[in-house]
């Protein structure tokens, strides 16, 4: 079984944080989102092959960041885009990814800035048993929210509606961006394409394919996070840290209270001030400052400020006169 971890995103909603970087690099505790992924992939022998499908952009980052790290598997796969108007769509950079890899196995598709509660290895012992083509199903528990994703209708574990995006959710169920798709299905996907069938997002592909073959779904509860908006990367910082706070040894805290659920990395230096439910890059110095809900960059300076639900990029410096 090959594996796809999709990764080619611009994540335009949490600039200026994601501008210079992907957003599946953004940490969650000690690891990243796409580590996490990529360590679950790992340790499953049944997955034999990694492909971190990227865009031209982002290249680079994804090149030295495999090279650092200590998986074997992963194995860039780039498309041929640095922006985001000119992308395939994430159905379209996949047809790409399996012509250009020669892929002709099962494969497990995962997005990288998916966090999800449940392991890897569990939703392929599902897709395995039922050999044919899966998707991963979560409540999300609100019909407002299930707008934005592929609503899911079942009979026991079998798909027998999909609707991707629905302008009136008759659920709450959505699929999330975990597919599991047999060799005979991958090769639909030219078929899917010539067939002037939206490329963008897997969802079109499911419900299409869940009308031809039989497909299934693999719920589960817990927690899901797709990371896409500072809201949502807060959410699954706090969701990970459960209340808790996550301080780098180096970093150094003078006369300074913390709320909960905040991540502060190395040689931050943080005076005179008050963080909640934030995370503060490494580098960066706050002094005489209220953060709360806010994502603070690298190498950032912040002086006697008040701020909520904040994004400041990279090498900002921020003094609010006394």
């Amino acid at each position: 079984m090959k594996a796809v971890v999709l990764a080619g995103g611009y994540a335009t909603r949490l600039w200026p944080i994601t501008k210079h970087r992907p957003k599946m690099f953004l940490p969650v505790g000690d690891s990243t989102v796409i580590d996490q992924i990529f360590e679950e992939l790992e340790r499953d022998d049944r997955v034999d092959e990694v492909f971190v499908s990227t865009n031209e952009r982002f290249a680079g980052e994804f090149e030295t960041h495999l090279e650092e790290s200590a998986f074997e598997k992963p194995t860039l796969s780039v498309e041929d885009t640095t922006e985001e108007d000119e992308k395939f769509g994430v159905i379209g950079a996949l047809a790409q990814l399996v012509d250009r890899e020669g892929v002709d196995d099962d494969l497990l598709v995962i997005a990288g800035d998916n966090l999800i509660s449940f392991d890897v290895s569990e939703f392929v012992d599902f897709f395995e048993a039922k050999a044919a083509p899966t998707i991963a199903a979560y409540d999300v528990g609100s019909k407002e929210r299930a707008k934005s994703y592929g609503l899911v209708d079942l009979e026991d574990d079998r798909v027998v509606d999909f609707q991707e995006k629905p302008d009136d959710p008759k659920s709450t169920l959505v699929s999330i961006a975990c597919y599991g798709f047999t060799a005979e299905s991958v090769g639909l996907l030219d078929e899917y394409l010539t067939g002037d069938n939206n490329p963008d997002e897997p969802g079109w592909f499911v419900q299409w394919l869940q009308n031809r073959q039989p497909t299934y779904a693999f719920t589960f509860e817990g927690a899901w996070f797709d990371i896409g908006t500072p809201e949502s990367y807060l959410d699954a910082v706090a969701w990970y840290l459960d209340g808790e706070n996550h301080i780098a040894d180096s970093a150094a805290l003078s006369d300074t209270t913390l709320g909960e659920n905040v991540h502060v990395m190395g040689d931050a230096e943080l005076v005179d001030s008050h963080v909640d439910n934030s995370v503060v890059f490494p580098d960066a110095t706050i002094v005489e400052s209220d953060i709360r809900n806010s994502i603070i960059d690298e190498e950032t300076h912040l002086d006697n400020l008040d701020l909520a639900g904040a994004l400041i990029g990279a090498h900002t410096k921020i003094t609010n006169g006394h």
